[in-house]
């Protein structure tokens, strides 16, 4: 089974030695500076600047469809041999969203709801962004399951940052 595993950056460099993933996707502030990890090719590591707001901010960059598009991409490009790591600054915010958003690419029939669950049990302090689900409910035809799906799992345990955790995709 493969997956998807999600860190804070803080611990990003030993989530990839730990996990031998060869792929890793960051969601960061524009501007914020990181670092790729130890054995990831250049063209295997996508940074997406997108900022963790979920309504328009002076200053900040709003997700909108060349995110998720980006996000999706990585997801459909992932060769599955090896674990994909996904982050943000946290671990909590951006980085769950897009793990929830490529695990429902990824497999079309599974329930949005059981993939929520999964997060949820996985970590108790992810928090989806939920404009990121949003706007990629909107995208994969979804028709607000997605975002109903974060909505019942409700909002995660308070934390400076998230504990990195795995998602398993089937």
């Amino acid at each position: 089974m493969t997956a998807i595993h999600v860190c804070p950056l803080s611990r990003l460099a030993e989530t990839v030695a730990e996990t031998k993933a060869r792929d890793v996707l960051t969601l960061a502030t524009v501007g914020t500076s990181v670092t790729r990890p130890d054995g990831i090719a250049p063209e295997r590591h996508c940074v997406v600047g997108v900022s963790d707001i979920a309504a328009p901010l002076d200053g900040h960059v709003l997700a909108d469809e060349t995110h998720v598009r980006q996000i999706l991409d990585v997801a459909f490009t992932w060769e599955r041999t090896a674990p994909l790591v996904i982050h943000c600054y946290a671990g909590i915010g951006r980085s769950t969203a897009a793990a929830f958003i490529a695990a429902c690419a990824l497999d079309p029939s599974r329930h949005e709801a059981s993939i929520a669950d999964a997060l949820r049990a996985a970590s108790p302090s992810a928090t989806p962004n939920p404009r990121l689900v949003a706007v990629a409910d909107a995208m994969l035809g979804r028709e607000g399951r997605m975002i109903a799906a974060i909505q019942a799992i409700g909002r995660g345990a308070e934390a400076f940052e998230g504990t990195p955790f795995r998602l398993d995709i089937a």
